[in-house]
C-alpha cells in the first residue's frame, strides 16, 4: 500500500529535520502515493534563519496554506493515512492535545486521530514542562506517536544532515517505510 501523507512544519527551532525528512521522502517515493506540506509562517522564518535558505519555496510537493481548510487531509474522507508535525512546536502540541482546531495543521491531526490514523509528532523542544508531558499523554492516549527529536550517535555522524538523519531515519521507520539505514549491530 501507497501512503499519503501530510507533513506539517512548526516553528518549533529544528528546521533540518523537517529538510532531511522531506529530501528522504523524495527519495521514497515509489513507496508513496502523496505527500502534502502545511507550514506555518514562523516555520518558514525558522527555516530561513537556521538553513539560510528559501528552498521550502521549491519543495516538490503540493504546499497548502496554514489557513486553507479546503485541503484534502482537512477531511477524513481524502484518506490521508499518515501525518508528520516536524518539527513539532510545544503550542502545537498543546492545541491538537486539546483539539483545537484553529488552522490547517491542528484539524489535520485532529482528522488523523478521529479516523484512527498515524500522527508522529517529532517534538523538539528540551527542557519540558509537566504540562508538554501532560499534553504528550493525551495524544499518546488518543493514538498518536510522540517521537523526540533526540539524535543518536552510535552510526558515528559526520555532519549536520547525518546527525538529523539519526532521527528522521526512525520516523521513516515509524511511518512503515523500506529504507537502507543504519541499524544497530546489523
Amino acid at each position: 500500500m501507497k501512503h499519503k501523507i501530510v507533513v506539517a512544519i512548526t516553528g518549533a527551532s529544528g528546521a533540518i529535520y523537517a529538510s532531511v525528512l522531506l529530501k528522504k521522502l523524495q527519495q521514497l517515493h515509489e513507496q508513496i502515493a502523496a505527500v502534502a506540506v502545511v507550514m506555518s509562517d514562523n516555520a518558514k522564518e525558522v527555516w530561513e534563519y537556521e538553513l539560510e535558505n528559501t528552498s521550502f519555496e521549491q519543495l516538490p510537493f503540493k504546499v497548502y496554506k496554514k489557513d486553507d481548510f479546503f485541503a484534502p487531509f482537512a477531511s477524513g474522507s481524502a484518506k490521508y493515512d499518515i501525518m508528520i508535525v516536524c518539527p513539532c512546536s510545544m503550542g502545537t502540541l498543546a492545541r491538537i492535545a486539546s483539539g483545537i482546531s484553529n488552522d490547517l495543521t491542528s484539524r489535520a491531526a485532529d482528522v488523523v486521530l478521529k479516523e484512527k490514523r498515524k500522527l508522529i509528532l517529532v517534538t523538539r523542544d528540551t527542557p519540558i514542562s509537566l504540562i508538554h508531558i501532560n499534553n504528550m499523554k493525551t495524544v499518546t492516549e488518543a493514538g498518536g506517536i510522540i517521537c523526540p527529536a533526540s539524535p543518536s550517535f552510535y552510526s558515528k555522524p559526520q555532519t549536520i544532515e547525518a546527525l538529523a538523519a539519526t532521527v528522521i531515519d526512525r520516523v521513516i521507520d515509524l511511518v512503515g517505510l523500506q529504507q537502507n539505514s543504519f541499524r544497530w549491530n546489523e
